[in-house]
């Protein structure tokens, strides 16, 4: 199957009014799995229970948030590791680093194997 994609047109980034506005491909999400779904659909491709599936997921995202917390990196085989990122104001010394120099605090998701291999053989086509 094919990941579609469409046309979307943007600006130069920093310029005001826009500058010259190009035509870039950008991925459409049209539908999405929820965690229901999710449940169901390993239910169907395995012996376990949705009921079994569900705790272990939600017990998945409760030891995320507590090792994430904790700053650790969270990593789930071959679908990737999640790691806490941090955007912070400059200080002129490393004593002025302090917590109150973090300005927002974000997650990132780095694809383990076998999504890197989906997205290096993805198709695309355009809608």
């Amino acid at each position: 199957m094919a990941i579609q994609i469409k046309s979307v047109e943007r600006g130069q980034p920093g310029v005001a009014g826009g500058g010259v506005k190009k035509f870039y491909a950008s991925p459409v999400h049209d539908r999405e799995i929820s965690l229901d779904g999710l449940t169901k659909a390993i239910e169907k491709a395995s012996t376990v229970n949705g009921a079994d599936i569900r705790a272990v997921l939600y017990a998945m995202v409760e030891e995320a948030v507590s090792g994430l917390s904790d700053g650790r990196i969270i990593r789930l085989g071959d679908l990737g590791s999640l790691r806490i990122t941090l955007s912070s104001e400059g200080k002129d010394s490393t004593e002025e680093v302090t917590a109150t120099a973090v300005k927002k605090a974000g997650v990132i998701f780095t694809p383990g194997a076998k999504l890197q291999e989906m997205l290096k053989n993805a198709k695309f086509i355009k809608v």
